[in-house]
């Protein structure tokens, strides 16, 4: 069996097809320039399937990876519920079911029926929920712990927990969802701060081969890290804890959080190396490196015990 590789990639991606500035060839020159091995085209409620024809060698790379954002609006549009599908086989209708739970679950629902897995997407976006509505779904892969449109609030504000703190709400209730970084990228012409620009997060995936089964299955199972721009070198997550190594950029500094049950940090390490063995009484651990430039990468939980 080939020895897995490191693939980088991007879930949640948007383009003409919805609300997004560039057509989806424009799209998806932008991530093959940058060294992207698998991007998945989100549209609001719409599949955006490329026709390669004669431009199919010049789009080996990046792999597409069939994909929806199931959008939908309740509490008379005051609540934006979205949830990426990502390796779906075909449309899924978005479900209004009155209240938030309920409307989570059911559009989960659909897209596991449609063949694919379910992201969590930017739970802060307009404020809709919070951990204490995630912990009651059932089904849901993937959790949004990044996102780069500016709209996302994703640190949250006083009364108002950040991504990372949804993260560590839903992991304390013993659910098991992994945390990816995305763009959400709408904006390819005009890059500046207030813009939903490319390259701000990733997802780094590791797997036998470069195929959507592939991929998928290494997403759904946590076999991947996230980044804004901290490179792993080295990653190993098993029961017995996790250490890492990170690829050095510039005179950066790095700091490396282990974080476990209710948000608790038991270890700081800094350094490019850091390591954490595994107690038992942590509930979970999850490993978060910071930069001194401000950029992150997260490394999935494991649940002691």
């Amino acid at each position: 069996m080939p020895k897995a590789k490191w693939y980088k990639g991007n879930i949640h991606t948007h383009t003409t097809e919805s609300d997004g500035d560039a057509q989806p060839t424009k799209v998806v020159s932008w991530y093959r320039r940058h060294g992207y091995d698998f991007l998945v085209l989100s549209d609001h409620n719409h599949v955006t399937i490329l026709e390669y024809g004669r431009a199919k060698r010049r789009f080996k790379k990046p792999l597409m990876i069939p994909g929806e954002e199931v959008s939908v609006r309740i509490n008379q549009g005051l609540a934006a519920i979205h949830i990426n599908g990502i390796g779906i086989s075909r449309l899924v209708e978005p479900i209004d079911a009155g209240t938030v739970v309920p409307t989570i679950q059911a559009n989960v629902n659909a897209i596991l029926d449609a063949g694919g897995i379910a992201s969590i997407n930017h739970p802060n976006f307009t404020w809709a929920f919070d951990h204490e509505a995630l912990i009651q779904v059932n089904g849901a892969s993937l959790l949004e712990v990044f996102n780069g449109h500016p709209g996302a609030n994703i640190l949250g504000s006083p009364g108002k927990p950040s991504y990372e703190e949804i993260w560590d709400g839903v992991l304390s209730a013993g659910k098991s969802m992994f945390g990816v970084a995305t763009d959400d990228s709408h904006n390819y012409y005009d890059f500046n701060p207030m813009q939903s620009n490319p390259g701000r997060g990733w997802v780094m995936v590791r797997a036998d081969e470069l195929s959507t089964e592939a991929i998928v299955e290494a997403l759904s199972s946590g076999a991947f890290y996230s980044s804004t721009g901290v490179i792993l070198e080295e990653l190993e997550v098993s029961d017995s804890g996790i250490s890492l190594k990170v690829q050095q950029e510039r005179d950066y500094l790095y700091v490396t959080r282990f974080i476990g049950q209710d948000g608790k940090v038991f270890a700081e390490v800094e350094g490019v190396e850091a390591s954490y063995e595994i107690q038992g009484n942590e509930g979970y651990v999850r490993a978060a490196v910071t930069a001194s430039s401000g950029h992150k990468a997260w490394a999935q939980p494991v649940f002691a015990r």
